[in-house]
């Protein structure tokens, strides 16, 4: 009965050792592998989304009444213009979600002047005290 469970334990080692040989470690490997022209393509669509953040949180401070507002706080514009774009993916991701819901809103009359102007300095000290704090 020994004999009998020695012997198959050989032969599973055995098939083991040479399924481990047989089967190139190439292929193995292939399936961690990340492709070229996906990586590329994920490149390119996290820029055109920073782009197109940034596009709507730059479009939302130069309207007439950020500008008004950012005057009355004091703030310069362009310094808010030049922070907006050191920001991080995430930070600028969220104050662009913010900045069109804010703008919706206020298309759609949900939204008085002085409302957006107080959301309009939020986004602006927000971004000043994150850049600060870098």
């Amino acid at each position: 009965m020994a004999f009998y469970f020695r012997q198959s334990g050989r032969a599973l080692f055995t098939c083991l050792l040479i399924t481990l040989f047989a089967v190139p470690t190439q292929l193995l490997a292939q399936s961690h592998v990340v492709n070229p022209a996906d990586l590329q393509q994920e490149m390119v669509s996290a820029a055109q989304a920073r782009q197109q953040n940034l596009k709507t949180v730059q479009n939302f401070l130069s309207t007439p009444t950020a500008e008004k507002a950012l005057k009355s706080a004091k703030m310069d514009a362009q310094s808010i213009q030049t922070a907006v774009s050191s920001l991080n993916d995430e930070e600028l991701s969220q104050l662009s979600t913010r900045a069109a819901r804010a703008q919706a809103d206020f298309a759609a009359g949900k939204l008085s002047d002085r409302d957006l102007i107080l959301i309009i300095l939020a986004i602006a000290a927000l971004v000043l005290i994150i850049v600060a704090v870098r």
